[in-house]
């Protein structure tokens, strides 16, 4: 696959994923029967923007972004559990960590396609942006 090709398909796996993580908290929510407590799930767009923001949408820093918000969608996900938050009405340890590693393995997947893009990238190109 072109670099071009895995630059695309990360990106919108990035944004699908963020859109469905969104649409699943206002919607159905993550933990138990929606609320308050999911809102901390919020951190996980912000740290992705502020990555985005910060790599400059550029292959390489996208991995990275993409790689810390994986992370943060785990942290935010045993946080939830550490407070006790599985035994709210309707949410279970299995669920909150089933919904949690089924995002991160989403996001860590686009990180994956951001890096083969950055490892496709011709060398004349990357030493242009450096």
């Amino acid at each position: 696959m072109s670099r071009n090709a895995n630059y695309r398909l990360g990106l919108a796996l990035a944004a699908g994923t963020v859109l469905f993580l969104v649409l699943g908290i206002g919607a159905l929510g993550i933990i138990g029967e929606g609320g308050s407590n999911d809102r901390m799930y919020l951190a996980v767009p912000a740290v992705l923007l502020i990555g985005s923001v910060v790599a400059r949408l550029q292959p390489r820093g996208m991995a990275l972004g993409l790689a810390a918000t994986a992370v943060t969608q785990v942290v935010v996900g045993l946080v939830a559990i550490g407070r006790g938050l599985h035994a709210s009405p309707g949410a279970s340890v299995l669920e909150i960590m089933g919904l949690t590693c089924m995002y991160a393995v989403m996001f860590a997947a686009s990180a994956w396609l951001f890096q083969r893009a950055a490892e496709q990238e011709s060398p004349a190109l990357a030493s242009a942006r450096r």
